[in-house]
């Protein structure tokens, strides 16, 4: 018996003392890891699609362990306003960044001022987590003022890789990047594959507090370039589709321009590459949260800042059965593709109809992080906590869109409300409006306003009064010019 409890006690003596795998310590705030798309659009994906052309088999697994969300929303259908409201909270609109910095387009009217830059007394989401003592590093695409002056490291970010003031990258996707925030790799260095390097460096080296990793790709933003060997592959299985028209016509904002072109086809080898080594490059970080002992107390959310490009530059991608793309207020501009994955909490392979927006994310993160409602700044969205338990919505809000510009895709300036089933969408040169029931015509191709006048008037008092109280300012006449419709 005592030889026994020798060896016993050797036995434990020897586990004790054994290296252990690297693994933080257990936190009741999990770790944030956040990606963020460049122009993906909703049906770009193959959870949301299945017949996709694309392939993202890593995503599909985000999906199978987490929750999928059918009714995602960005709240502009251009990049930096969205890209504000996920740094904020906020709709763009309360500070006039209504279009991307510094986009600045004539129609029939002049478009709305336009502020072009987040401004540096806005609490961002990192500046809110650093109360919490979270750890916070950004990657990729910024986007978010003019100069340095505005850069990550001066809104809460203790590390920044690549980003800067450009929206798409200045030296294109492989090396040299021109990108004064990335240092280049060696020649054919891919963009997407270097900042998931990065980003798995940043995993390694972050310390047993939590962290916030806001990994935002440049991609799938155009120049479109990936590497050869995909691109071939995408090549050889589109000679398989059949043989179809890829463009159909939209309707078009300048009435002396011809009518404009819309993808109706997923059918694009470079686009294809480009999609495939963004979902690669998920699921090499999603590998090492799981390699580093991370996996299980962290939140992983998966996100695109505007609907697919449909209708300019090439047209890569199609969104159908949604309409418009990328600087439209239909659905393919603002519906986003959004997962979210939280072990132990959400449960795997769930799908959430309910709609929700970009200003979501902050006060859900915050609510994570446990940072008290008294230490946190106003914000127009809610958390999503309840949804990701699986617990009804606590309200059944309206969300609003306000772009008041003429769009590089073709876009007309235009708002739009949703509320329930209902979308209604209102254009700013003329004032006319438009009445769609999604959950019948996810299309948007059968205006019902007629049909319902009493909707139109309820929604219609409401999106104006959320005008007000974000102070919207709207088009504006050219010199000599016709006054433009104000509400």
């Amino acid at each position: 018996m005592t030889r026994r409890l020798i060896a016993l006690a050797l036995s434990l003596l020897l586990i004790q003392s054994a290296p252990k795998p690297p693994c933080f310590a257990k936190s009741e705030r999990p770790n944030i890891v956040f990606f963020l798309v460049d122009d993906l659009g909703y049906m770009d994906i193959s959870p949301n699609n299945p017949d996709t052309f694309y392939e993202t088999p890593h995503l599909e697994r985000l999906a199978r362990e987490g929750m999928r969300f059918t009714n995602a929303y960005a709240a502009n259908p251009v990049c930096s306003p969205t890209r504000y409201s996920l740094m904020t909270g906020k709709y763009p609109t309360r500070v006039q960044a209504t279009n991307w910095f510094s986009g600045v387009r004539t129609g029939r009217y002049l478009p709305a001022p336009l502020n072009d830059h987040m401004p540096l007394a806005e609490i961002t989401l990192a500046e809110a987590l650093k109360t919490a003592d979270y750890q916070t590093a950004f990657l990729g695409k910024w986007h978010l003022g003019p100069t340095e002056e505005f850069g990550p490291e001066n809104q809460g970010f203790d590390v920044n890789i690549g980003g800067h003031h450009r929206g798409s990258p200045p030296g294109g996707y492989f090396s040299p990047y021109k990108n004064p925030k990335l240092g280049d790799g060696p020649p054919g260095e891919h963009l997407t594959a270097r900042l998931t390097d990065e980003a798995i460096k940043l995993l390694d080296q972050f310390d047993d507090r939590p962290f916030l990793l806001y990994l935002s790709f440049y991609t799938v933003h155009t120049p479109l370039q990936a590497p050869a060997p995909l691109v071939n592959k995408y090549q050889q299985k589109s000679v398989h589709l059949e043989t179809v028209p890829e463009f159909a016509e939209e309707e078009q904002v300048w009435p002396e321009a011809p009518p404009r072109q819309v993808r109706v086809v997923q059918n694009h080898p470079t686009y294809a590459a480009m999609v495939e080594t963004m979902d690669t490059a998920v699921g090499r970080v999603l590998d090492h949260l799981r390699l580093r002992g991370l996996e299980e107390n962290t939140v992983v959310c998966f996100f695109s800042d505007n609907g697919g490009l449909s209708t300019s530059e090439g047209s890569p991608t199609s969104n159908l059965p949604l309409r418009g793309g990328k600087g439209w207020v239909y659905e393919g501009g603002i519906r986003e593709p959004c997962l979210i994955k939280w072990p132990g909490h959400v449960a795997p392979g769930t799908t959430c109809d309910t709609p929700l927006c970009s200003i979501d994310f902050f006060p859900t993160f915050c609510d994570l992080a446990q940072i008290p409602q008294e230490k946190r700044p106003p914000v127009d969205g809610i958390s999503l906590k309840p949804l990701l338990l699986g617990q009804p919505p606590a309200t059944d809000r309206a969300l609003f869109w306000h772009y008041p510009h003429y769009s590089n895709q073709g876009g007309f300036p235009g708002g739009a409300m949703r509320q329930d089933h209902w979308k209604l969408i209102e254009r700013y040169e003329d004032g006319s409006c438009q009445l769609h029931n999604l959950a019948s015509d996810l299309s948007e191709q059968v205006d019902l306003s007629e049909q319902h006048p009493d909707v139109v008037q309820r929604m219609r008092t409401a999106l104006h009064a959320w005008y007000r109280d974000v102070d919207a300012k709207f088009l504006q006449a050219r010199p000599d010019g016709p006054a433009p419709w104000k509400p």
